[in-house]
């Protein structure tokens, strides 16, 4: 059972809307950690729009951009776990 066409471009709709409000914590995050958080969100959030969309939009390309996007996203969570914390002296 597939949902509705409108069903999912209102989902798509929502998940930019949930990045648009997520651009707000980076800018105001006051901790780098608070910062990753929201890029965190903005990965996921990221791979979930595109999988709405090919889904919508039929166009199976789009999964594979999706997944080279959750392949980006714990590539940059490991380096910045890696690295020394600036703040603490």
């Amino acid at each position: 059972m597939t949902p509705p066409d409108d069903l999912l471009g209102y989902v798509a709709l929502f998940l930019l809307l949930n990045l648009a409000i997520g651009l707000i914590r980076v800018i105001r995050g006051p901790t780098s950690a608070d910062r990753m958080m929201a890029a965190l969100l903005f990965g996921s959030t990221t791979v979930a729009v595109l999988v709405v969309l090919a889904t919508w939009m039929e166009e199976p390309a789009l999964r594979t951009v999706a997944l080279a996007f959750v392949l980006l996203a714990a590539i940059v969570t490991l380096a910045f776990l890696g690295t020394p914390d600036r703040d603490a002296s």
